[in-house]
């Protein structure tokens, strides 16, 4: 389940759904038992060693359909608070003319072979850029893609 960036976002969608384990780019991990567990790495780490520990199937099994791909760290621009739900309006307009987009957190554009992430932030006046494709060339080719729309939409709104 895709949903909004936040601890009580996610807490909240974990109760409202029954997911059981749930996870934030930024690290954060929520378990649904015992303790949600989010901004305890080691926590965390031995959650996830347990749930590994009872299946028979070792982690490259489990994880053997995960596709390899590469990913950006977080980018963030500078814009106004006024301006910034602006700007990720007119992404999500302008691609999704001719691509897929996800609006549930701002727009998260579905190239064929990657994404390009563009949101709003929570907490100030900025932008949060991500991006993800299979290899290093697609991965700068999306990012230039999306960040030179952003910035035009920045200097027009």
């Amino acid at each position: 389940i895709m949903w909004k960036t936040g601890h009580s976002l996610i807490k909240k969608k974990m109760k409202d759904t029954g997911a059981l384990l749930a996870g934030e780019m930024s690290g954060h991990l929520f378990f649904a038992d015992r303790y949600f567990g989010f901004d305890d790495a080691i926590y965390a780490s031995c959650r996830l060693l347990e749930i590994l520990s009872m299946h028979e199937e070792g982690t490259r099994d489990l994880l053997g359909d995960v596709p390899k791909t590469e990913s950006t760290p977080e980018i963030r621009v500078s814009c106004p608070d006024e301006k910034k739900f602006q700007v990720v309006e007119k992404v999500r307009n302008h691609y999704s003319k001719d691509y897929d987009v996800i609006d549930i957190d701002g727009a998260r554009i579905l190239f064929e072979d990657g994404w390009g992430l563009v949101r709003a932030s929570n907490t100030g006046p900025v932008l949060v850029l991500r991006f993800e494709a299979g290899n290093h060339t697609r991965l700068e080719a999306i990012r230039r893609d999306v960040e030179a729309k952003v910035n035009q939409f920045l200097t027009e709104t």
